[in-house]
């Protein structure tokens, strides 16, 4: 896979008979049926998008063993990010059965479903999180705003984990609201620690019905101005973005809002960060 091979850096696929997916109540109804990689093949064809990475949807080992299962079937899967228990002492050794298989590329707590936002600062996870670093896995931080300073803090302290943040921590601009300076300095903060990435994902559902590039421009600018393009990865977030739009929607969206960009650097948030971060592998 070339360098320049886009690569979609953040979707899900789930099969509801599993039974494990507890966020989704009736305000997902919409999505609340199976999807598997026969539902985005046309759409990445239709992209010339070379491959995925693939990310949890459900707090379950199981549900990472059936995503790495998926990947072992669909070769335009180039990466898992699935889920460990991080405050289990027995998490390394979980991680290290998982790694196995050499798809797994990371592993994402759901942190903006845990109600103390320094949950990921107790010792037995900031030990977990060393192991994971020290297992050459890396950590997606699905993080909203209140997390930044935290977030910041572990990044200096294990600085050897390489961390990506999902859906730019989720700014509060729903309805045309500003992000505010909390998040853009926690986010500024964070781009100052090189281990710490940013993922242009997520964002469509964030700003609610009617969002348009305009709304997203004062984000995408701040993220790219502050972490350089050799840190921020593009994502459609497929299929929770049906939710409010669709990938070709958000597609074309991502090119008006990446149009000021040099093409060389489109070409590193297209595709080019995704593949070194997650160390994808460059087949065609």
């Amino acid at each position: 896979m070339p360098q320049t091979a886009k690569i979609d850096a953040h979707q899900h696929f789930w099969q509801i008979s599993r039974g494990d997916y507890t966020w989704m109540t009736d305000e997902v109804a919409d999505i609340r049926h199976d999807i598997l990689p026969r539902d985005i093949e046309p759409i990445l064809a239709r992209h010339a998008i070379a491959g995925t990475v693939v990310v949890q949807a459900a707090a379950t080992i199981a549900e990472t063993e059936f995503l790495i299962g998926l990947a072992t079937q669909n070769s335009f899967i180039k990466g898992v990010v699935g889920w460990v228990d991080l405050d289990d002492e027995n998490a390394p050794d979980v991680m290290k059965q998982l790694s196995h298989a050499p798809i797994l590329k990371g592993v994402r707590p759901m942190l903006q479903d845990i109600p103390d936002t320094n949950w990921i600062k107790r010792p037995q996870v900031i030990k977990n999180l060393h192991a994971l670093a020290n297992q050459g896995l890396r950590l997606d931080a699905l993080v909203v705003p209140r997390h930044l300073d935290v977030l910041a803090d572990i990044a200096q302290q294990i600085p050897n984990l390489p961390i990506v943040i999902d859906h730019c921590a989720k700014p509060l601009i729903a309805n045309g609201a500003d992000a505010g300076n909390a998040w853009r300095e926690g986010m500024a903060r964070l781009a100052l620690l090189p281990n710490v990435f940013c993922k242009i994902s997520g964002l469509a559902n964030e700003a609610g019905p009617h969002w348009n590039a305009a709304q997203l421009q004062p984000i995408i600018d701040h993220v790219i101005s502050h972490f350089g393009a050799k840190r921020v990865m593009w994502g459609s977030d497929w299929p929770v973005l049906n939710l409010a739009g669709d990938y070709d929607q958000w597609r074309s969206v991502s090119d008006q809002l990446l149009s000021n960009v040099s093409q060389t650097d489109r070409d590193e948030i297209y595709g080019g960060t995704a593949t070194r971060f997650y160390s994808l592998e460059q087949t065609s």
